[in-house]
């Protein structure tokens, strides 16, 4: 069973339908839709600020969301995909965001909705990602729009599969 815990008498609450792996962590001032999945040793930590996350949001293997005290809330929207590894910490993302496996995410940051950050990507404090594009790099950089492909063969598979795999458990 994942573990679950107040912060201040504060727990966690959690939508329909979410699958927490047995070693995941959720801690504190956290709201999470439906359809959600938090994965093996993932953190979600909402100690120090609210973290709010939609529906059909997974949170895979080892990645950590987390908030700055009094300063930067966690918001992230619907169908968002935080890969393996990925830090996204006090910052805002929108509908339909793929972060890629080792991206890290600071505070401020803006991704706007339809975006996609490429693996190992570094979102520096207070970026603001434009709408339909892709960012990779250290620090990140626009690379190119999103196309039909990439928001259907990446963005929407990722999100609607990771549905699927929380079923199988």
């Amino acid at each position: 069973m994942a573990l679950i815990k107040p912060v201040k008498g504060i727990y966690p609450k959690f939508g329909k339908n979410c699958f927490l792996a047995d070693n995941a962590t959720i801690t504190g001032d956290v709201i999470m839709g439906d359809n959600c999945s938090l994965w093996f040793n993932a953190v979600v930590r909402g100690d120090v600020h609210y973290i709010r996350i939609g529906d059909n949001v997974n949170v895979q293997d080892n990645a950590v969301i987390h908030a700055t005290y009094k300063k930067a809330s966690t918001n992230i929207g619907n169908n968002v995909s935080i890969a393996h590894s990925a830090i996204v910490h006090g910052c805002t993302v929108h509908d339909n965001v793929l972060i890629g496996m080792g991206a890290i995410i600071m505070d401020h940051v803006v991704i706007e909705s339809n975006s996609v950050i490429a693996a190992g990507a570094l979102v520096s404090k207070g970026k603001v990602i434009q709408s339909g594009s892709v960012y990779a790099g250290v620090p990140a950089r626009k690379i190119k729009e999103v196309d039909k492909e990439l928001m259907e063969g990446e963005i929407e598979r990722i999100a609607k599969s990771y549905i699927m795999y929380a079923g199988w458990y």
